[in-house]
C-alpha cells in the first residue's frame, strides 16, 4: 500500500514543480499539498474506504485547483499593469501541466468512487456534472456506464438526451437516447413529457431557423399576451386608420397569401402529428397514470398546433372515459374551469362568478357520480379557497355572475358539509372540518349542536369529534361568566368522564391533556380526574413508550403544587399493577433534576426509582446504561462499578453486548 502511495505522489512531482515555476505557490504550501494528499491517499487504499473519502479528497482538489486559477489571473494581471511583453506570451503560451493535472486527477478520483460505489446515483450525477462543467472529454464515457450501470432510471437517460440536444446540438442522438430509454423504463411519466418536449423544441428551432433566413414566420410557442392585444385589435380595428383615409387591415401589404399559410402551417400540422404520436404510444403504456394526461394538456397550450382545439377535446374524453370514477379527476377538471385558456389567467388567481359557477356545476355531477368523503373533501377544498382568506377571515359576500346566477360560498360549504351527511359518507375528518368551520363562523350554537349530534352518532369514539365538543362546552362556560358554576362544572366533568372511560388511553392523549388543564385549580374535580385515571391504569396499564397519562398527571402536579406533592402522586401511580416504563423514566428525570442543583436528598429517590424499575424491567439493557451514566455524574467510581457489575449478571448475553459497547 505505501509503495503505491509513494509511485502516486512521485508522479505530481512535475505538477509541483510547475506550481512553483511559475509562482503560484510557494515551497511551504507544496509541501503541505503533498502532506494532505498522502494522507488522503492512505485513506482511499485501506481495505474498506468510505464514500466520505473520496468525497473529502475531491472536495481538496477542487479547492486546491480554484485557488491555482485565481493565482494564475492576479498573476497576469500584474504582469499586464507593469505593461511586461511577457504578459502577451503568457496568455499566446500552451497550457503547461499543471494547468490540467488538477481536473485529471478529479475526474480519475470520481472514477474509482464510482467504481467502488456502483449503486449510488448521487456520485455519478456528480461526476457527470464536474465533467459537463469542466467540459471533460470523458463525459460520453461516463454517460455509458450509468446507462449501464442503471438503465431503468428514468432520470439517467434524460440527462443523457439533455447533453446531446443542447451541448452537442445532436437532435438524432438524443432522440436515440430517449426512445432506448422509452424501450427500457415504457412506465415513466417524466421520460414521456421530455421526449415530447424534446421533439417540438426541435421542430420549434427548425421553425425559427426559417424565420431568421426569411421564409417563415411565427413560432410554435403559444404567447397568451400577444393573442390577447390581437382580439383587442380585431374588436377595436375603427378605431386604428391609416393617414391615407384606408383602414390597417385593408393594407395589401399585411394580407397573407396563401403560399405564406401553407408554410406557417406544415410546422404546425408536423407538431400536431408528433403530438399525437407520443400522446398515443403514452397512452398504451400508461393507461391509468392520471398525472400524465394533465402534463399532455399543459404542453398542448403553451404550444401553437394544427387542430390543438380537437385534440384537447379529446384528451379529455379519454380522461372522462377513464377516469371518471376517480375524484382527484373531477376536482382537477373543476379547477380547470376556473382558468380562462383565451387569456392569461392563471390557476389560483381569483375566479369570475361564470366561471365559479361552471366549477360548481361539475363538483355537484361528480358528487352525483362518485358520492365518496374524498369528493366531499376536495368539493370543500375548493370552496373553503375562495372564502378563507390568507390571515385566516371568511369572506361572507355573495358572488352574482353575468348569467344571474347567486352563489354563496360561506352556505354553499355548509350545504356541500351537510349533503355528505345524508350521503351517508361523513368521516371524522368532514365532520370536524364542518364544526370547526361553524366555529369559524361565531355560530357556536349551532356547532354545539352538531357536535352533540354527531357525538352520539357513529363518530362516537372519534377522538377529535370529542376534543371539539368539550372545547365548544367549556368555550360557552366561560362565555357566560368567567367563573363557572358547580352545575356546569359537574355537566363538563360527567361528560369527560363517560367519554375517557369508552376511548383507549393511547388515543385520548388530546382529551387527557385538555381536562387535565381545564380542572388544574379546580381541586376536588381534579381530584376526581386522578381517580378516574386510577382506575383506568389499574385496569388497562401505562404505556411503556408515547403518551403516558401518569407522567403528565405527575408534571402537572409538579407546576401546580411542587415537587412534594408530585412525589406522593407518583408513589401512587408507582403502587398500582404494572405501571409503565416511562412514569419511571419520568420520575427519575424528575429527581435528578433537582439532585442537579444540590439537593442530596433527590439522589436517594432517584436510586430507589432505579432500583424498582429494575425489578420489573431488568432485561432493559438502556434502564442500566442510564443508571451506570447517573452513577458517574453524581456517584462515586465504587457505585458505578457495582452497577455495571449487577447489570452484566443480570442481563442477557445480547444486551451485555450493548451496554459494554456504549458504556465503553
Amino acid at each position: 500500500m505505501a509503495d503505491v502511495v509513494q509511485y502516486k505522489l512521485e508522479r505530481m512531482v512535475e505538477e509541483l514543480e510547475d506550481l512553483k515555476v511559475r509562482g503560484l505557490f510557494s515551497s511551504l504550501e507544496l509541501a503541505e499539498i503533498v502532506k494532505q494528499r498522502r494522507k488522503l491517499e492512505y485513506r482511499l487504499k485501506r481495505h474498506s474506504p468510505l464514500k466520505h473519502d473520496f468525497l473529502e479528497y475531491i472536495e481538496y482538489e477542487k479547492q486546491v485547483d480554484a485557488l491555482r486559477r485565481l493565482r494564475k489571473k492576479a498573476v497576469a494581471r500584474k504582469l499586464k499593469e507593469k505593461g511586461n511583453e511577457k504578459s502577451k506570451k503568457l496568455k499566446k503560451s500552451k497550457k503547461s501541466i499543471s494547468d490540467y493535472a488538477g481536473v485529471s486527477r478529479i475526474v480519475e478520483i470520481y472514477r474509482l468512487a464510482t467504481n467502488r460505489f456502483k449503486g449510488d446515483l448521487q456520485l455519478w450525477f456528480q461526476y457527470l456534472e464536474f465533467c459537463r462543467e469542466r467540459r471533460n472529454r470523458r463525459m460520453k464515457q461516463v454517460l455509458a456506464q450509468v446507462i449501464r450501470f442503471h438503465p431503468k432510471v428514468p432520470g439517467v437517460w434524460i440527462y443523457a438526451a439533455a447533453w446531446e440536444f443542447d451541448h452537442n446540438l445532436n437532435a438524432a442522438a438524443a432522440r436515440a437516447l430517449m426512445q432506448r430509454g422509452l424501450r427500457a423504463c415504457p412506465n415513466s411519466d417524466d421520460l414521456w413529457i421530455e421526449y415530447l418536449r424534446m421533439e417540438l423544441t426541435y421542430l420549434n428551432k427548425l421553425k425559427a431557423r426559417k424565420v431568421a433566413l426569411g421564409d417563415d414566420e411565427g413560432t410554435l410557442v403559444r404567447d397568451r399576451q400577444d393573442e390577447d392585444e390581437k382580439e383587442w385589435r380585431d374588436e377595436n380595428k375603427e378605431l386604428f386608420m391609416a393617414l391615407n383615409g384606408k383602414k390597417e387591415n385593408d393594407r395589401v401589404s399585411d394580407v397573407p397569401n396563401d403560399e405564406a399559410k401553407k408554410k406557417l402551417d406544415l410546422f404546425r400540422e408536423q407538431g400536431s402529428s408528433i403530438f399525437r404520436t407520443v400522446y398515443n404510444g403514452a397512452l398504451e403504456s400508461l393507461p391509468s397514470s392520471f398525472s400524465l394526461r394533465t402534463r399532455f394538456l399543459e404542453i398542448l397550450e403553451a404550444t401553437d398546433l394544427a387542430d390543438s382545439e380537437g385534440m384537447r377535446k379529446e384528451i379529455l374524453a379519454d380522461m372522462k372515459r377513464d377516469f371518471s370514477r376517480e375524484p382527484e379527476y373531477w376536482d382537477w377538471l373543476a379547477r380547470v374551469e376556473t382558468v380562462d385558456h383565451s387569456s392569461t389567467q392563471k390557476m389560483g388567481k381569483e375566479i369570475m362568478p361564470d366561471q365559479l359557477h361552471k366549477a360548481i356545476q361539475v363538483y355537484d355531477e361528480a358528487l352525483n357520480i362518485v358520492p365518496s368523503a374524498t369528493m366531499v373533501k376536495l368539493y370543500a377544498k375548493f370552496l373553503m379557497e375562495l372564502v378563507v382568506h390568507e390571515n385566516g377571515e371568511i369572506q361572507t359576500t355573495e358572488v352574482v355572475s353575468t348569467s344571474g346566477y347567486t352563489v354563496d360560498p360561506v352556505s354553499h360549504v355548509l350545504m356541500v358539509y351537510e349533503r355528505a351527511e345524508t350521503m351517508r359518507c361523513c368521516t371524522k375528518d368532514l365532520a370536524c372540518e364542518h364544526v370547526s368551520f361553524l366555529m369559524q363562523l361565531q355560530r357556536l350554537d349551532e356547532a354545539r349542536k352538531l357536535a352533540e349530534k354527531l357525538c352520539s352518532g357513529k363518530l362516537s369514539n372519534a377522538v377529535s369529534l370529542w376534543v371539539l365538543r368539550l372545547s365548544i362546552e367549556m368555550r360557552c362556560v366561560r362565555k357566560q361568566s368567567p367563573s363557572p358554576s358547580k352545575s356546569e362544572l359537574s355537566s363538563i366533568f360527567e361528560l369527560l368522564k363517560n367519554v375517557l372511560n369508552k376511548v383507549a388511553m393511547s388515543e385520548a392523549e388530546s382529551l387527557w391533556l385538555m381536562a387535565l388543564k381545564f380542572f388544574a385549580n379546580k381541586g376536588r374535580y381534579f381530584d376526581k380526574l386522578v381517580e378516574v385515571s386510577m382506575v383506568l391504569l389499574a385496569k388497562d396499564g401505562d404505556s411503556d413508550s408515547g403518551f403516558s397519562l401518569s407522567s403528565a398527571i405527575v408534571n402537572f402536579v409538579l407546576q401546580k403544587d411542587g415537587i412534594q406533592c408530585a412525589r406522593e402522586m407518583y408513589k401512587r401511580f408507582l403502587a398500582l399493577p404494572h405501571p409503565g416504563l416511562a412514569i419511571y423514566r419520568n420520575c427519575i428525570e424528575l429527581e435528578l433534576s433537582l439532585a442537579s442543583a444540590g439537593d442530596k436528598g433527590c439522589l436517594v429517590e432517584a436510586r430507589k426509582l432505579y432500583e424498582s424499575a429494575l425489578t420489573t424491567y431488568g432485561q432493559d439493557a438502556s434502564l442500566w446504561r442510564a443508571y451506570h451514566s447517573m452513577e458517574i455524574k453524581m456517584g462515586t467510581p465504587e457505585t458505578a462499578a457495582a452497577v455495571l457489575w449487577r447489570a452484566r449478571k443480570t442481563l442477557r448475553d445480547d444486551n451485555i453486548a450493548v451496554l459494554v459497547y456504549t458504556v465503553l
